[in-house]
């Protein structure tokens, strides 16, 4: 199987993980506001969680269910967050776009631009139909993310994920391909 793509946009690096990446995955992703806006990310973030959820990424890529990519700063490196396709589905040509970027580089559109490379790479490269994502009600900077890179609101799921013993209302957003044409 080929190797897990790089990416780039105009100020951003989209790139596989490595294993050196596992300290300040921790960091990032260890901040509660990160924890708190996502389904999968614990908190506190376990020890050694890094290291295991990278060395899942080749493999999960190889098997066509997911990719997982660093997000970096083209100028000096800097690993920022992260981006990927979960759930990818062959038969039905689709999957889910997820993200998180570091709360020190909120408010600066990496997650607008990101993404928007993640999805054109999904419908040229993957050929999918559909890239879909969810957001919770409570996060409303994620839902302005998804509406900039062309995601239209096809609903809300009320009550349906528990994160932290309260349940949460989610919003759901989708984009095809023939609305990139």
């Amino acid at each position: 199987m080929p190797p897990l793509p790089t990416l780039t946009t105009d100020r951003l690096r989209l790139r596989p993980f490595a294993l050196s990446d596992a300290a300040e995955v921790q960091r990032l992703a260890g901040d509660r506001q990160i924890a708190d806006t996502t389904l999968r990310i614990p908190h506190p973030y376990p020890v050694g969680a890094a290291e295991g959820w990278i060395a899942t990424h080749q493999q999960t890529f190889d098997l066509g269910r997911a990719l997982d990519l660093a997000v970096t700063l083209k100028a000096g490196g800097a690993l920022i967050g992260a981006i990927g396709l979960s759930s990818i589905n062959h038969e039905h040509l689709r999957a889910e776009i997820g993200y998180w970027v570091g709360l020190p580089h909120w408010g600066r559109g990496y997650c607008t631009e990101a993404a928007r490379e993640v999805v054109r790479y999904a419908f040229d490269v993957l050929e999918l139909e559909r890239v879909y994502a969810h957001h919770f009600s409570r996060n409303p900077a994620s839902g302005r993310v998804m509406e900039k890179i062309g995601m239209q609101h096809e609903g809300r799921l009320r009550s349906h994920i528990r994160k932290w013993d309260r349940f949460e209302d989610l919003e759901l957003w989708g984009i095809l391909k023939s609305a990139l044409r």
